[in-house]
């Protein structure tokens, strides 16, 4: 039996666009077909689409009369508009996280730290709302690419859920480095917020991701989140700091830490923590504390290899972990970690369910709960901690 073809197309020529491009080329169930890349300029896509063997286009509109699917790799702010524009033209949209956020008022000029946090919060569920409303229009759907679902350690941690009737009483997880790749992160008005956004989206989709499963298997509804308490902390711009040079330090108006304690509709918890502050690679993990079972989904670093290297040359071309500093001694070595931290099984799974229409574990419902929890802990923030209902749409 032939696969179907499916066409789709990059927007973005960077890092995200990288790994995208990587994981659409290891799909086997369907036949997908890159057919190009667009960006901020034809000379980048260019750059980026020829060494691969694809084609650079001059703009989304070329694109999305050619495509299928498109694979939106951009930052934040810029996730609405292509979206929409998309499923105007009954082109699926797989977006990267965050899903959308609040950017201010598109000014250069713009400083969030003289913002009120309910003005982001509404600004955020207003854009959610204008995408969903989109998809709902369209016969396209959006598939939003937290690839945290798709790690193995968190569908197994889903399949124990389903079979055993297990009630999760308490998760507990992190996502931290020393400082992101993108020079769009460190401006709310191009990622939406700091580390709160940028990294604690992911175990806190995990999170709800999980709660959503136990409640569909039990009782055949989601359970969602209900409350947030939260604090942020902008640590490497205090007075006091002492900056050794390990650790990215040019964030204009964001925080670099986050602490969330979410509590669910049924009363029970998730504390995700999220940093820019922690070295030696990247932190991932999300510990699941239920009646029945415990189990610790360890993402980043994990000991499915380790090597020694005495000599940090001898290593030069060898790719080891994200964000890991040096190369001398013992490290986590990743034999592949794209497929250890979900990328390749999510793209599998949005291609499958394009070709045959079936729901996805990673949709536009719960990257919108995860948008309304996030910016609901903004406010929190904002009142010292204080509990703020998450406003679901």
């Amino acid at each position: 039996m032939q696969k179907p073809k499916i066409r789709s197309g990059i927007v973005g020529a960077r890092f995200a666009a990288n790994f995208h491009v990587d994981a659409v080329r290891r799909v086997y169930g369907t036949d997908p077909e890159i057919i190009g890349v667009v960006s901020n300029s034809l000379d980048t896509a260019r750059a980026f689409a020829e060494p691969r063997g694809l084609t650079g286009f001059e703009d989304l509109d070329a694109l999305l009369a050619e495509v299928d699917v498109i694979h939106v790799c951009v930052p934040a702010y810029a996730h609405e508009a292509i979206a929409v524009k998309a499923l105007k033209r009954g082109v699926t949209p797989i977006i990267e996280k965050p899903f959308t956020g609040y950017f201010g008022d598109g000014s250069e000029r713009f400083d969030a730290r003289s913002m009120p946090r309910q003005e982001a919060l509404d600004g955020a569920l207003g854009s959610v709302k204008r995408m969903l409303d989109a998809e709902a229009a369209s016969p396209a759907r959006i598939l939003y690419a937290e690839n945290w679902v798709y790690v193995p350690a968190i569908q197994k941690q889903r399949e124990i859920l389903e079979k055993t009737g297990g009630q999760i009483l308490w998760m507990h997880g992190e996502e931290a480095h020393s400082g992101s790749h993108s020079p769009a992160y460190g401006y709310w008005r191009l990622a939406g917020g700091g580390a709160l956004v940028g990294k604690g989206c992911h175990p806190l989709t995990a999170a709800l991701y999980l709660k959503r499963a136990e409640g569909r298997a039990r009782d055949g509804k989601p359970i969602r989140p209900a409350s947030i308490t939260a604090r942020t902390h902008e640590i490497t711009r205090l007075d006091g700091y002492i900056d050794a040079g390990h650790i990215r330090t040019d964030y204009f108006d964001v925080e670099d830490f986050s602490m969330q304690h979410v509590t669910f509709e049924d009363g029970t918890i998730a504390t995700i923590f999220a940093s820019e502050v922690v070295m030696g690679g990247t932190h991932n993990w999300l510990e699941v504390v239920a009646n029945n079972h415990r189990a610790i989904c360890n993402i980043n670093p994990n000991t499915a290899m380790q090597t020694y290297n005495p000599v940090g040359e001898a290593f030069r071309d060898i790719y080891v972990v994200e964000k890991i500093e040096t190369k001398e001694g013992w490290a986590p070595t990743a034999p592949d970690e794209d497929f250890s931290t979900g990328f390749p099984q999510e793209i599998e799974a949005f291609y499958s369910a394009i070709a045959t229409g079936d729901p996805v574990e990673s949709d536009s419902a719960l990257a919108a709960d995860t948008v309304a929890t996030m910016y609901a802990g903004y406010l929190s923030a904002e009142k010292a901690g204080a509990e703020v209902a998450i406003p679901l749409l």
